[in-house]
């Protein structure tokens, strides 16, 4: 059997187990329980390369909320020690609390923290702790819980289809999100098979199911289409090869490619994709599973072709 990306997260027979999430307190639009809502007050520490991190960068753009909770992105290249601020493209060194590592953060809400640092943070600048490290969280808590400092009409969790969204959700996280990340971080034939098996298995489903409308709910784009998108745009690049989950492409299926550009060329939307710090991270960071540390060069997709879902 081979050496695991995580060993802590590494199941006797070669699964792929992730970790939970650590932190999950909650900033409130109204009320008196959780955190208030606030401008200024919050900051997101986040990376391009990471899925779970992009999910909260979209939520940020699409509520218009730049100017409300703060931003800064670590370096791709992620080495022993964790995530770092450092200056490059791309990236920068952290403003606000002049932390070397995203660690630092960790220990500083909780000194006896031991498991594995991941993005995104949310992090309150007044109390000087993490609010969460939950994505599904923070992309909630951005869309609901600044109201009053937004004119943006986006609703990426409306009421009447959250039932829909909690249960197509579970669905795509168990089988799709964290399915490519089964498939590339396991370490017997087995568990490889499983994953990739359940993965197709539900991305040929989705196909199906965007054959006959043009998201995954209908007309009207929720959370769900972004959760989506964030694995849909680093497939080709990167799960397909660096993750052996090659039995089709993105772009060799009839309606998730259209789907895929479809959402890339909504407005703001490319900005939040950063394909040299998506493969960089995960061609030269697991050096276990690319050893040699090359970055490829392609694939060659044009997202920005016409996607022809209007008709749906």
């Amino acid at each position: 059997m081979m050496q695991a990306q995580f060993p802590n997260e590494q199941t006797p027979d070669g699964e792929y187990d992730r970790q939970d999430d650590e932190f999950r307190d909650w900033i409130m639009d109204e009320g008196s329980l959780g955190y208030p809502s606030a401008k200024g007050r919050y900051h997101l520490y986040v990376s391009w390369a990471c899925p779970w991190a992009h999910r909260t960068i979209i939520a940020r753009t699409l509520r218009q909320l730049d100017n409300v909770v703060g931003m800064t992105v670590v370096d791709p290249i992620r080495d022993d020690r964790g995530w770092a601020f450092r200056e490059g493209p791309g990236h920068t060194a952290d403003p606000i609390n002049r932390f070397q590592f995203l660690s630092e953060a960790y220990i500083a809400t909780n000194p006896h923290f031991q498991s594995r640092v991941t993005v995104p943070v949310l992090w309150d600048s007044k109390t000087q702790r993490i609010v969460s490290n939950s994505d599904d969280d923070i992309m909630r808590m951005l869309n609901q819980a600044f109201q009053q400092w937004t004119n943006s009409p986006v609703d990426l969790y409306p009421e009447n289809l959250r039932q829909e969204i909690d249960t197509l959700n579970i669905f795509m996280y168990e089988n799709i999100n964290n399915g490519v990340y089964r498939a590339g971080f396991a370490t017997s034939q087995g568990a490889y098979e499983q994953a990739v098996s359940m993965l197709f298995d539900a991305l040929d489903k989705m196909d199906a199911r965007l054959s006959m409308q043009r998201y995954l709910l209908g007309q009207r784009i929720v959370e769900t289409d972004w959760r989506f998108f964030v694995t849909l745009i680093r497939f080709d690049a990167v799960y397909h090869g660096h993750f052996k989950c090659n039995l089709r492409r993105i772009v060799d299926y009839p309606n998730l490619f259209g789907y895929l550009k479809d959402l890339y060329q909504q407005e703001g939307i490319a900005t939040t994709v950063n394909f040299d710090h998506i493969t960089r991270h995960y061609y030269i960071t697991h050096d276990d599973i690319n050893p040699t540390g090359i970055v490829p060069l392609g694939p060659a997709q044009n997202l920005l072709a016409p996607h022809g879902r209007e008709r749906l």
